[in-house]
């Protein structure tokens, strides 16, 4: 199978490169980009769903914060527009449920946004928090966590001019459902691309039918994001392609219905989250993104796997 076919450069859609070995792993972000990029390594990396959301109002700084502190190496967020074209860190499309107000946000400039307060999980409103633009999660995660952007690439050339502005392009990682060519050609028109990775829901057809465009045309992205609600044959057969292209696996075990119902809460539940765990890491994933990331991280150090 051919690294892709579409383009004759590497980084258009592993995007991100390779760390060199000689490189000063004095940054955080360094060390795991370097387990990312490693096709031989066994390090299992953990990202985390829109923060710390069960302590701290979800995309906030407060939650990113606490999952660094954990040893978490992925922040996952939500991105949206404001009227006035300022990218801000809200996963729904209106501030009803994260925010004091009420409306798409959309219809909000920063400012007005800023003057609202963010809510806790429970929807009780804090004092002084505020949500934060895409500008300001990036700086807090600059060098000290990676950043998975969700809901996002329709900013692609927007999310792309922060973080070059920034330096923090390549601890970015960016996915999307777009078919191959229509992602090749975008990232055609930059000489450097944020790390990007294919969402591909088995439970439809158009999640097969993404997933299939990637194997016939030979493309090999960084990592394939798969969601699946029962684990059927074709299922498993799909995990071995994307481990004998050299691609990697990223894992939701936020939901059952994105993981065969293998997920966190029902690895909390049985009392023994190896019970569960186990039957992930089974598939051999590189990622999982996680909703209760203490209890994962302590599993995953306990096997030896996220030192």
């Amino acid at each position: 199978m051919k690294r892709f076919a579409l383009i004759p450069v590497y980084v258009l859609l592993c995007l991100g490169g390779f760390v060199s070995e000689a490189q000063d792993y004095g940054k955080r972000t360094d060390r795991i980009l370097a387990e990312i990029h490693n096709p031989d390594s066994k390090y299992v990396v953990v990202a985390v769903h829109r923060g710390d959301w069960r302590n701290y109002p979800e995309n906030s700084i407060p939650s990113i914060e606490s999952i660094i502190r954990m040893g978490a190496d992925i922040m996952e967020l939500d991105i949206c527009l404001t009227k006035d074209s300022v990218l801000v860190l809200s996963h729904d499309r209106t501030v009803n449920r994260c925010l004091t107000g009420k409306g798409p946000v959309s219809d909000f400039t920063l400012a007005e946004l800023k003057a609202m307060r963010l809510k806790r999980a429970h929807g009780v409103a804090t004092d002084s928090l505020r949500i934060p633009t895409l500008r300001e999660a990036l700086e807090c995660c600059k060098d000290r966590i990676c950043v998975n952007i969700d809901k996002g690439y329709e900013y692609y050339d927007m999310v792309l001019a922060i973080t070059e502005e920034l330096g923090v392009t390549d601890q970015v990682l960016i996915k999307g459902g777009q078919p191959v060519a229509t992602v090749a050609g975008q990232m055609s028109s930059h000489p450097r691309n944020m790390m990007y990775m294919p969402v591909c829901n088995f439970d439809t057809e158009s999640g097969w039918n993404l997933f299939n465009e990637y194997m016939e045309t030979g493309t090999v992205p960084l990592a394939f994001e798969i969601c699946w609600k029962k684990l059927t044959p074709a299922v498993e057969k799909a995990f071995d392609k994307i481990h004998e292209t050299g691609s990697k696996l990223w894992i939701n075990t936020i939901w059952g219905s994105l993981c065969g119902y293998l997920d966190d809460d029902r690895a909390l539940d049985c009392g023994d989250p190896a019970k569960i765990y186990d039957q992930i890491l089974s598939f051999g994933p590189t990622f999982i993104q996680t909703d209760r990331p203490e209890l994962l991280l302590e599993y995953l150090r306990s096997k030896g796997l996220h030192d």
